[in-house]
C-alpha cells in the first residue's frame, strides 16, 4: 500500500453493503453492522464515505525487543529477539485482558509513532532481529497493515509472527496468514459459555483457525491457554480440549498452560496456582500432547524441552534463558537423533531475558 502510511485512514476489503443501508464488516466472526461514521467494536475498523476503513494505519507503539520465547513460542527460532509492537483496538472483549490499555483503547493519542512498514523492517534488521511480532492487541483487527509490514520484511530476510486470538472469518484467513512465518493462537478456554460469557465471542470461529494453521498452511503454530481458577480450569473442559488437541492438531503442537493473574475486569478472582498449571499439563501429556509448557510462573521443568523419544532435555529454560542446549543445529536430539518440530536455523540465538524498549524515531528508511 505505497503511500498510505502519510495517513493513518485508509480503504480496506472484507465488507460488503446491506440492503438497509449500513455496509457489514466481514474481518471477523463479530460481522458489526454500520452506520455512516460508527466504529465497529475493534474501535479501529469504521465506516467513513460510505465504505469501512482502517483508522490506525502506520500507527502503532509499544515498541520492544523481546525474546521469541516471550510470545511464547519455543520451538521458533530459539533465543533470538524479537521486535515486538502493536495497535489500538481488538475484536474481542476478554474481561481478563492484560493489555488493556492498548487493546481497548478508542483514541489514537495511544499510537504513538507514525511507522511506514519499511521502517519497520529497517528497524528490525539494524536491531539484529530475525522476526517481528503483532502482539500487544489482536493484529486482525490492524490486517491490512500488518501484511503490509510482514511483505517489508520479508523482503529484508525477516519473519513475522502472529500472536493472535484467531478470531478471523474463512475469507479473511488465507489472506492474513499467508503472510506470517509463526503463530501462537490464544485457546482462551473450551466451551461457549466462556467464549461469550467472558470474551464476547463464540468459540468454533477460533477453533476453525486452529484446524486452517495446522493442517491447511506452513505457518509454525503453537497454543497458549490462560488457565482462570473456576472459569475454565475445570477437569472434565481440560479433558476434552486436551482430546480435541490430540485429534485434530496432533502431538507436535507446542501448548503453554499460562498462569492468570487479577486485571481489567476480574480483578476479583486469585492467580493461578502453580498446581493448576502442573494438573493441566499432566491431562495434556496424558492424551498424547508431547510438548506441553508452563508460563507465568517460575517453574523450570515445565518451561523446558525434552526430547519425546528418549526423554533427554533438549532445551533447558529458566525463565526465558537458556540453560541447556541438546540439539544439533537442524534441531535433532543428539542423544537419540529425533528431530525436534520446529523452525531452527543454526545455533541458538543468546538474546536471553533481555526487553529492550525502542523509539522508531531512531532509525530511517
Amino acid at each position: 500500500m505505497p503511500g498510505a502510511v502519510a495517513q493513518s485512514v485508509v480503504p480496506v476489503s472484507y465488507w460488503h453493503a446491506l440492503a438497509d443501508g449500513r455496509v457489514q464488516c466481514d474481518l471477523c466472526p463479530r460481522f458489526c453492522k454500520l452506520h455512516e461514521g460508527q466504529q465497529g467494536l475493534c474501535f479501529v475498523r469504521a465506516r467513513q464515505n460510505h465504505q469501512m476503513v482502517l483508522t490506525s494505519y502506520g500507527r502503532s507503539s509499544g515498541y520492544c525487543v523481546d525474546p521469541i520465547e516471550k510470545k511464547p513460542l519455543y520451538h521458533f527460532l530459539p533465543g533470538t529477539p524479537v521486535l515486538s509492537f502493536g495497535t489500538a483496538g481488538c475484536n474481542l472483549a476478554c474481561k481478563f485482558c492484560q493489555n488493556w490499555d492498548m487493546s481497548k483503547a478508542r483514541a489514537m493519542d495511544v499510537l504513538a509513532d507514525h511507522a511506514p512498514p519499511e521502517l519497520i523492517a529497517r528497524a528490525a534488521g539494524d536491531l539484529g532481529c530475525s522476526s517481528v511480532a503483532y502482539t500487544y492487541n489482536d493484529p486482525v483487527v490492524f490486517m491490512e497493515y500488518a501484511v503490509d509490514v510482514a511483505e517489508a520484511c520479508r523482503a529484508e530476510g525477516i519473519k513475522s509472527v502472529a500472536v493472535t486470538a484467531g478470531y478471523i472469518t474463512e475469507q479473511a484467513r488465507e489472506d492474513f496468514f499467508r503472510h506470517m512465518d509463526a503463530a501462537n493462537v490464544d485457546l482462551k478456554a473450551f466451551t461457549e459459555r466462556f467464549y461469550h460469557k467472558v470474551c464476547g465471542g463464540h468459540l468454533q470461529p477460533v477453533l476453525d483457525t486452529l484446524v486452517y494453521l495446522k493442517q491447511h498452511s506452513s505457518v509454525w503454530l503453537e497454543v497458549t491457554t490462560l488457565l482462570i481458577p473456576g472459569e475454565n480450569d475445570g477437569e472434565t473442559e481440560l479433558e476434552a480440549m486436551s482430546a480435541w488437541m490430540m485429534e485434530h492438531l496432533g502431538p507436535d503442537v507446542p501448548w503453554h498452560f499460562s498462569a492468570f493473574h487479577p486485571d481489567w475486569k476480574m480483578l476479583d478472582i486469585a492467580s493461578t496456582p502453580l498446581a493448576s498449571l502442573l494438573r493441566a499439563r499432566d491431562i495434556a501429556r496424558k492424551h498424547g500432547m508431547r510438548y506441553v509448557y508452563t508460563g507465568n510462573v517460575h517453574y523450570a521443568t515445565g518451561d523446558s524441552t525434552y526430547c519425546h523419544r528418549c526423554g533427554e532435555k533438549v532445551i533447558g529454560r529458566d525463565w526465558y534463558v537458556h540453560t541447556a542446549w541438546h540439539l544439533s543445529d537442524s534441531g535433532h536430539c543428539l542423544t537419540c537423533g529425533t528431530p525436534l518440530p520446529g523452525v531452527f536455523a543454526g545455533p541458538p540465538g543468546d538474546w536471553g531475558a533481555k526487553r529492550r524498549p525502542v523509539r522508531l524515531r531512531d532509525f530511517s528508511v
